[in-house]
């Protein structure tokens, strides 16, 4: 199990200098389209466009970030009534179908994302838009695979109660 730790940690440290990344751009990118736009008049055509594609980016990987934290979105009502055994016993549940959601979700990205390289369409800079979108894929994915992680770390460390 600390080899799955490991590779967590490893996935966390990625994603989180890419979100800083891409943070970093989107600011210098807003700041600069402003002054820009305030002080020449003018301003880069294709930054608007890019400035929302770098935030479906930061959405996505933000959640999966948010998934390995147990900070994600939740609806939470059972757990107030169940105790500790017959928490840890919904939340390996909980975690096992969002994981097979989310694996739908990915399957279901990647046809999308492959429905629009086979399109040809392209956002700016004769760059395609599927590049862009190869983060729905992926993510979900991620998503998947941290919460599989997570279900097998739990069910390794499973015990039951003492009668």
């Amino acid at each position: 199990m600390r080899t799955v730790r490991q590779f967590d940690d490893i996935l966390a440290r990625i994603e989180t200098a890419v979100l800083i990344l891409l943070l970093t751009v989107m600011v210098l990118l807003s700041f600069g389209q402003v002054i820009l736009r305030n002080l020449m008049g003018t301003g880069i055509l294709w930054g608007d466009i890019l400035l929302r594609q770098l935030v479906l980016w930061v959405g996505f990987l933000g959640a999966s970030l948010a998934v390995r934290e147990r900070k994600h979105i939740a609806i939470d009502f059972l757990p107030h009534f169940l105790n500790g055994f017959w928490k840890k016993v919904n939340r390996i549940g909980v975690d096992v179908v969002t994981a097979v959601i989310s694996i739908f979700l990915s399957l279901a990205a990647w046809d999308f994302m492959i429905f629009e390289k086979e399109g040809g369409s392209t956002l700016f800079l004769d760059i395609p838009v599927w590049l862009f979108q190869t983060i729905l894929p992926f993510s979900f994915a991620l998503i998947a695979l941290r919460l599989i992680l997570r279900v097998t770390s739990e069910i390794a460390n499973f015990r039951m109660p003492a009668e």
